[in-house]
């Protein structure tokens, strides 16, 4: 291996952060501590009037349960370092703690991909067969759709992990980011052989994002096509209220993703990818749970029958 490899147990990774944005830190911070209460509040109340409410038990609200979940979990693998980060000029992590960070943020992230598509199928399919959606959505599929979207991040990020793990990463271990990410981490990988690891984990990067917003967009191609030939006005705006939520929700991640994911690693400005990587790590996640809620009836109804219920009970006490 190469003079200036390091594989000492003791490496450790310099995570400068925002620490060349020193003015910029504490109203980040401020940023990033609302935005990670509202995506675990948002998301949890989501789950729970979902688990609670009968009317709610349909394949729509079971997808975006595991939806919230995998938001709640993505936040969590990267807030509380970030915090920390901001709270002081940088952040040194163990080789071990970086691999087990970028590994759990892109077994969820990965997830996110596949949920996403996941939710655009079910979407075409209540759309576009009406009369059949009962029966294509049976409890069983949804839970193996669910389980595969799991399965499949875990899958991607297991190998993604492993292939980096398993190159020497070259001196000095400085990330200009605030988390453990791929792009940043493959800039550190030493020369002898990058060319290879960065093809292959460019490829399996193409799949998981290139394959589900294929889905994405060819779901979404057979809705705008029976929108179109919808004579009721009432149905037009029903369909497109609920599917208009989740491709906000689309645009938001997949934009971001796409862009800091399929650049090539010379071309990836660290500096501009950590905010990008901000957005979609930290902001996306907290207005997922109003962009599903404040256009959604059923939901806001459901809050109300929950609230309610409360009040009698705390009535009786």
């Amino acid at each position: 291996p190469p003079e200036d490899a390091n594989h000492s147990t003791e490496e450790r990774f310099l995570l400068l952060g925002f620490s060349d944005w020193p003015s910029l830190q504490p109203v980040l911070f401020t940023l990033v501590l609302l935005c990670y209460l509202l995506t675990l509040t948002g998301n949890c109340a989501l789950v729970l009037l979902v688990m609670r409410d009968p009317r709610l038990h349909t394949p729509m609200y079971y997808f975006l349960c595991h939806l919230a979940l995998v938001d709640a979990g993505f936040t969590t693998s990267v807030v509380p370092p970030l915090l920390i980060n901001l709270r002081g000029s940088a952040l040194r992590l163990p080789r071990g703690g970086c691999m087990a960070q970028l590994c759990a943020s892109l077994a969820l992230g990965s997830s996110e991909c596949v949920l996403l598509a996941v939710m655009a199928l079910d979407r075409a399919a209540a759309v576009c067969r009406p009369l059949r959606y009962a029966g294509l959505a049976s409890p069983r599929l949804c839970r193996a759709l669910a389980s595969t979207s799991w399965l499949g991040g875990l899958c991607n990020s297991a190998a993604q992990t492993a292939l980096l793990a398993s190159r020497p990463l070259c001196a000095p271990l400085q990330l200009d980011h605030f988390i453990c990410e791929l792009p940043a981490l493959l800039k550190l990988a030493c020369s002898g052989g990058r060319d290879t690891i960065e093809r292959q984990m460019f490829a399996a990067r193409v799949v998981i994002l290139l394959v589900p917003s294929t889905v994405i967009l060819a779901s979404y191609g057979a809705v705008g096509h029976a929108i179109w030939s919808m004579r009721s006005s009432g149905g037009r705006r029903k369909a497109v209220g609920t599917c208009g939520s989740h491709l906000t929700a689309v645009c938001l991640f997949y934009g971001s993703a796409i862009y800091t994911y399929l650049q090539p690693t010379h071309s990836y400005n660290q500096g501009r990818g950590k905010f990008v990587s901000l957005f979609y790590t930290v902001v996306t996640p907290a207005l997922n749970p109003l962009i599903y809620t404040l256009r959604n009836k059923e939901v806001k109804e459901a809050a109300r029958r929950l609230l309610g219920s409360l009040g009698r009970t705390q009535a009786r006490h």
